[in-house]
């Protein structure tokens, strides 16, 4: 019996009396996966440019999403993940400015192969010095991060709605609860373009002390809250019943990219975290709430970033076909709504 046995009306509660709880934590891919850009990433970039009055002739579609291709591999190599490393030296602006380089670089390398088109175009490093209309930038960065730029696959919101029902009805077996996150090779916008396609997403993130929270990016958050807000109430059967996603790890948060084991494993960390103070503030007996039983799934478009990197990780996985993607040698899904069968949930 435990030192300080805890009583439930008359009952004493012992280690050997308290079944193990069954935990799942289900965490998806973002980009492509949840939601994507809509129209194109070349399309919108083009009607914005056209809204500001660059030339509809030599801003098309098609020139962007090739200089688009080449500046984003280009960022990519020169600061990785957003510039982090170099943002922890104080030595860059973090993903709104790599953003806007993207953007100054993709219509510069338009722009200047219209000017001379007989001469081939290097992308410019001083994305700095490219003139563009005044508030166009500002704008597709706002555009990109909340209303206007994605929408969500037909099968996300039908899969949230069902999962929403089961965990305030808490009946998900054969899980006591269950724990839904996303896990994206992105910077903090991803929240918020969650908020805004409709979905009711917790606090939590890749990590809750104050030198990740005070890395500089698109969300703001106060560095004296706690963790995760209790002011809602708690149920024994799922993390949060009044969100939808509970926690949202980005690889600029957590300091690597999928298939980096690391990311998935900070994920892991911030359910655990996340279940351990539920615990305290709900009904689970306090100091018993090591006594899950957790099952890690990840969902993702990218066979090699989500499907490898998860399993790799110690996770089960399944592949998400979209939009007519290649067969992989895994376990594929083709909507969202299959995981209730494949997972047994609600059976």
């Amino acid at each position: 019996m435990l030192s300080n046995p805890l009583h439930r009306g008359a009952r004493t509660i012992t280690q050997s009396s308290i079944r193990r709880r069954r935990t799942l934590l289900l965490t998806f891919d973002a980009f492509e996966t949840l939601f994507y850009p809509h129209p194109s990433v070349p399309d919108q970039y083009a009607a914005i440019g056209h809204e500001f009055g660059l030339s509809r002739t030599a801003v098309t579609p098609d020139k962007l999403k090739a200089a688009f291709k080449d500046v984003y591999r280009l960022k990519s190599k020169q600061n990785p993940n957003y510039g982090r490393a170099d943002v922890l030296k104080g030595q860059y602006g973090g993903p709104k400015q790599w953003w806007e380089e993207v953007i100054r670089g993709s219509f510069g390398q338009v722009l200047a192969s219209e000017e001379n088109e007989n001469n081939v175009q290097s992308i410019s490093p001083d994305y700095g010095q490219l003139d563009l209309p005044s508030g166009m930038v500002e704008t597709l960065l706002n555009r990109f991060a909340g209303h206007g730029g994605y929408t969500l696959y037909d099968d996300v919101a039908p899969f949230f709605a069902r999962m929403r029902e089961l965990r305030a009805s808490s009946n998900s077996s054969p899980f006591d609860r269950i724990v839904l996150g996303v896990i994206s090779n992105s910077d903090d916008r991803v929240p918020a373009v969650l908020k805004a396609l409709g979905l009711r997403v917790g606090d939590t993130r890749a990590d809750q002390d104050r030198s990740s929270m005070e890395l500089p990016g698109f969300e703001e958050r106060d560095s004296s809250q706690e963790p995760q807000s209790q002011t809602a109430a708690t149920t024994y059967f799922g993390a949060r019943p009044d969100v939808d996603i509970d926690l949202v790890i980005t690889s600029y948060e957590a300091g690597e990219e999928k298939p980096n084991k690391l990311i998935f494993d900070v994920a892991k960390r911030q359910a655990q975290l996340l279940v351990r103070q539920d615990g305290q503030q709900g009904s689970t007996p306090a100091g018993l709430e090591d006594t899950d039983d957790w099952t890690y799934v990840h969902i993702g478009d990218d066979y090699q970033k989500d499907y490898v990197g998860a399993t790799r990780a110690g996770w089960q996985s399944y592949f998400l076909e979209r939009n007519g993607s290649e067969e992989c040698p895994s376990r594929t899904i083709r909507s969202l709504l299959e995981l209730f069968t494949e997972l047994k949930i609600g059976s």
